[in-house]
This record gives structure tokens, C-alpha cells and sequence, in this order.
């Protein structure tokens, strides 16, 4: 299996995967192997978000537990906006793909009697999340990777950064992308196109998310017309490790889960003044408590603490090894001290608005994981329930059926030279600036709370960095290349830092435009100035290109 486009020629494949987590690779191995797939991965195989989780995936698959069980958790934990035929897809084909990934040699952890251990999490009624310790998506991700290595149908693209998709001049079907790969910018056809491109958490400045979540597949596809749905629903998880200079990792709810405290300067364990789960509520509400709760504080302190001594210490060496190890990285002995945690952006509900079998609104183009709508989260996304999306949505890829594609429509093949490529030093300054002051707009204006007058100033800042952004010379270079043409990129032009900016550019502006156009408060999405949650807006926010519409749900 070759992993160098250029040295293969290859400019066609049957179906193009655009995305190396737990979605792109699940998809790639799920799709029938007399397929040729072409699987996209912008960093290394193994840098993804999959990588980071650490919860777990939930399945209803102990007697006590049951699938209705779990959609009534997710339904729940989604505040009216999960789709009920989405649900109960997902909770029905939970156990089976449970199952397949026990054939495939994923080491979930088990109890002493050698059944598969199971974690409560917050908002689920029952213990139905499976882990692998404290790195389940770690697990994940080598397993399906070790799987993928042994298909010959699957050619995996490393270090290619899609740039945008390819539609068919008259008939408007997806029939490929453009991508940059070795220092050119080429074009790919395909059958079909699959993004499973993740989230888009960079675009805030508190995050987990790793770097490359930059919201790429989200914005190609709003920039090629799909419809989109529930941009404003953000998840900022309650508890990311805040200390100067540490990253904003993540610690696992399955820690609140298994007995940890979360406690104010004072020590006072405050989450039960505001909801009776306490530390197990949903997400939404949790974040948004330690929000309150520092805000009113006056000790002027910009975090809170997460208390593990509540658990037995040998519970937490099994269960959270990697915790442990990066704590004490920066200087925080778990089992004597708390840690100082503080919600940061997580997951992104909203995305590319799918149907079950993963099509978007733009023929031949799928979308499957984090960068897609299925409306199995709604306004709130339960624990653990998306790696599980993840690999009952993309093992729909089985049945995918390209029989009957019409071949892609190429106009010209010239090559161009690097030099028909420039950036001006204002420019570059300019990028410097977008890159550095956006997630801070974002953060201030469409974070865990947010008023119309601060989503205003947002979007009107965002504007002015997107017309300015979209003028440049080099933007208008890029966005003249037309399919067929390969452009050789001089190494000094950022091709690929610019058009991550475009996205965050492009992403920011949905969010800020979809969280004022919501005029309540649901879930993720929390107005200051309309704090409860309305009746008539128990209904999507669909976009496409610049309208925006509230629509019902699904009857």
C-alpha cells in the first residue's frame, strides 16, 4: 500500500475518504473491498481527535441496560432536538459494532470475572460505557489502523491537506477534491466523497481539540452549497486541566463518573446548588454551572477543582494512567492534591446535515463523524456517544452502492508554475493576526455564554477579516485554479496555514451568525438575554450559503 500520491500517479480513485480518525478509518475498512479507496489524512495517520478521547463508547449490552434505555439518555441529554429515528438507529447497532470491534482485537477493560467492564458517565442512567483505561480512542485507533494496513483496495494519502471539493460543472454531483500533497496543489476524482474531516474546536482559544481541528470539512462543504444544521450547539466540557503553560487537556468525565468532586476555591462542593446530579449532569449544565459559579465568585479565581481522592487510589492507577502521568508532568500529584480544571470547546453537535446512510444534500458527497449532523446529539451530545457515531454511521458504508456514476468532468491539464503563487507581507502579517486574535473573539463572544450585543460585535469583526482575507492576492490565486490544473507551490507560500485560516474564518462566521439567529437558550447554545428555552424553537437551524431557516423536526 502505497502512501505517496504523486510517485503513484493516482488521480482517480472509486471513493475518496477525507479523514484519518476513528470515522475515516472505520469507513475506509467498512466499504467493500473490490472498492478502490483513497483515504486522506492531513497529518500522519495517527494524529486525530479519535486519538485523544479517553471516555469510552456507549452500548446498551448488560441485562440491566437496554437500547431504549440508552436513546432515552441521549434523547434527554439532547434538550429536544435529537432526531428519535437517528437514536434509535444508533442504540440498536451499538452491541453489534461493539462486537465487531471485539473480533477486530480491541482491548476493552474488563472486570475480575473477565466481563466487559462498564463506566457510568454523566446523564446516562445505567454503566454502558466500554474504555481502555484512560485512552480508549488511542485503542481505537491502532486497532482499526493494524486492520487497515492488511487491506490492498485502501491507499492511504498521509500529509495531504484537502483543499476543496469538486462538483461536476452541470450536474452539481461531488465527483472529487482539490488537495495539496508534496508541494502541489492537484486534483483527485472519485465516485464518491466521503469527509470525516472532525471538529472544528481550534476555532475557540480554550479547547481540547488538537491542532489540526480546524473545521476543515465543514467549511468546504458550506462553501460548495451543502445544507448545514445546528452550527451554534458547541460542547464545552466541564473539565480541561488549566494550568499556565500546560495544554488544555482533557479530563475524562468517566473520572467524575467513577466518585471524583468538583470543588470551589473555599472547597465547597458546589454543583449540587445548581442541579441534584451534581457532578454527573450533562455536560451543557455542568460547564455552565462552573461558568456561573466563577463568575460569582469573589476570590477572583478563573478555575475550580476536580478532587480524585474520593476514589480508591488503586481505582485510579487502573483506570487513569494517563491522567495521572500528564498531571504530574505539570506538577499535580492526583492522589494528594486536586486539579484545576475549567471548561474548554469540545465537541461541535452541529455539522453537515446527513440522513442515515451518511449522504448530504449535494449528490455524491457523505459526511460521517463530528463533521456531520446525523440529530443523534441534538442541542447537547450524550457521553461517550461519539465514538460510537462514529462506527455505526460509517459501517452504513458496506452497502454503498456506485454503480451507475457519471465520470468526473475534467476541463483542461496544465500545469502552472510556483511562481503564479504570492503572498505580500502584509499579508502574512495578516494571517499572524487572524490566527492569533479569532478563537479569542470566538471564545468571548460565542462561548459558554453568549449575549446578542457580544455575538454582533463577533460577527462583525469576523466580517472584516473574512472581506480583507478573501481580497488578498494569494486568496485570489488559489481560488482560480481550475480542475485539471496542477500547481507546483513554492515552499515559502503558506498554502496550507491559509487555508485553515479560511476555515476558521468560514466556521466562525456560522457559529456566530447560527447563535444569533437561535433567540433562546438550548443545551450547548446558552443567550444571556434569553435564558430559557422556547417551544418555537424546538426546531433545527438549517443553513445553506447565506439563509438561514428554522426547521421542524423530523415527524
Amino acid at each position: 500500500m502505497s502512501q505517496d500520491l504523486h510517485t503513484q500517479g493516482s488521480s482517480h480513485f472509486d471513493v475518496l475518504v477525507v479523514g484519518g480518525g476513528a470515522a475515516g478509518l472505520y469507513t475506509a475498512l467498512s466499504l467493500p473491498s473490490h472498492i478502490r479507496v483513497g483515504l486522506i489524512t492531513k497529518d500522519s495517520l495517527s494524529r486525530s481527535a479519535s486519538d485523544w478521547a479517553q471516555g469510552g463508547i456507549a452500548a446498551a449490552f448488560d441485562k440491566g441496560d437496554s437500547p431504549k434505555l440508552h436513546a432515552q439518555d441521549t434523547v434527554n441529554a439532547g434538550v429536544g432536538l435529537c432526531e428519535p429515528r437517528a437514536v434509535n438507529f444508533l442504540v440498536q447497532q451499538a452491541p453489534q459494532q461493539v462486537d465487531a470491534l471485539l473480533e477486530m482485537g480491541i482491548a476493552f477493560d474488563r472486570r475480575q470475572d473477565q466481563q466487559l467492564a462498564a463506566t457510568l458517565e454523566a446523564a446516562h442512567s445505567r454503566p454502558r460505557v466500554l474504555h481502555a483505561a484512560d485512552t480508549t480512542g488511542r485503542a481505537l485507533i491502532k486497532t482499526l489502523t493494524a486492520q487497515m494496513w492488511q487491506r490492498s483496495n485502501i491507499e492511504v494519502l498521509a500529509d495531504t491537506f484537502t483543499l476543496e471539493l469538486w462538483r461536476h460543472s452541470q450536474t452539481g454531483r461531488c465527483q472529487g477534491i482539490c488537495i495539496l500533497s508534496a508541494g502541489q496543489i492537484s486534483w483527485v476524482s472519485a465516485a464518491a466523497v466521503i469527509l470525516a474531516t472532525g471538529g472544528g474546536g481550534q476555532v475557540f482559544s480554550q479547547t481540547t481539540n488538537p491542532a489540526l481541528s480546524t473545521g476543515d470539512g465543514v467549511a468546504m462543504g458550506w462553501r460548495a452549497g451543502a445544507q448545514l444544521r445546528d452550527l451554534e450547539f458547541f460542547q464545552f466540557h466541564p473539565t480541561a486541566l488549566t494550568l499556565p503553560g500546560a495544554p488544555r487537556f482533557l479530563i475524562s468525565e468517566a473520572v467524575r463518573g467513577e466518585g471524583a468532586h468538583l470543588l470551589d476555591a473555599s472547597g465547597h462542593r458546589f454543583m449540587f446548588d445548581y442541579h441534584p446530579q451534581g457532578e454527573l449532569a450533562p455536560r451543557d449544565v455542568v460547564s455552565r454551572s462552573i461558568f456561573t459559579h466563577l463568575q460569582a465568585s469573589e476570590s477572583q479565581t478563573h478555575q475550580v477543582w476536580l478532587d480524585l481522592r474520593p476514589i480508591a487510589p488503586e481505582q485510579i492507577q487502573r483506570r487513569f494512567p494517563k491522567i495521572i502521568q500528564v498531571c504530574q508532568k505539570w506538577g499535580v500529584d492526583v492522589y494528594q492534591q486536586p486539579i484545576p480544571v475549567s471548561p474548554a470547546a469540545h465537541y461541535w453537535m452541529g455539522g453537515i446535515q446527513t440522513d442515515l446512510q451518511s449522504q448530504t444534500s449535494i449528490p455524491g458527497l457523505y459526511a460521517v463523524g463530528e463533521v456531520a449532523s446525523t440529530g443523534v446529539h441534538g442541542a447537547n451530545r450524550l457521553a461517550s456517544n461519539s465514538l460510537l457515531e462514529c462506527l455505526v454511521f460509517a459501517a452504513e458504508f458496506a452497502h454503498l452502492d456506485l454503480s451507475s456514476i457519471p465520470t468526473a468532468d475534467i476541463t483542461s491539464t496544465e500545469t502552472l508554475a510556483s511562481d503564479d503563487l504570492t503572498i505580500e507581507p502584509q499579508d502574512e502579517a495578516m494571517l499572524a493576526e487572524i490566527r492569533t486574535q479569532l478563537p479569542e473573539v470566538l471564545w468571548n463572544s460565542a462561548g459558554i455564554s453568549r449575549s446578542g450585543d457580544q455575538i454582533q460585535r463577533g460577527i462583525a469583526r469576523v466580517h472584516q477579516w473574512r472581506q480583507a482575507f478573501l481580497s488578498s492576492p494569494l486568496s485570489q490565486q488559489l481560488s482560480s485554479i481550475a480542475p485539471g490544473q496542477t500547481v507546483t507551490v513554492n515552499p515559502d507560500i503558506p498554502v496550507r496555514a491559509w487555508a485553515e485560516t479560511q476555515n476558521l474564518l468560514d466556521i466562525g462566521y456560522l457559529i456566530l451568525k447560527s447563535a444569533h439567529f437561535r433567540t433562546e437558550s438550548r443545551g450547548g447554545h446558552y443567550r444571556a438575554d434569553y435564558p430559557k428555552s422556547q417551544e418555537q424553537w424546538q426546531a433545527h437551524t438549517v443553513v445553506k450559503q447565506e439563509t438561514w431557516q428554522q426547521i421542524p423536526l423530523e415527524s
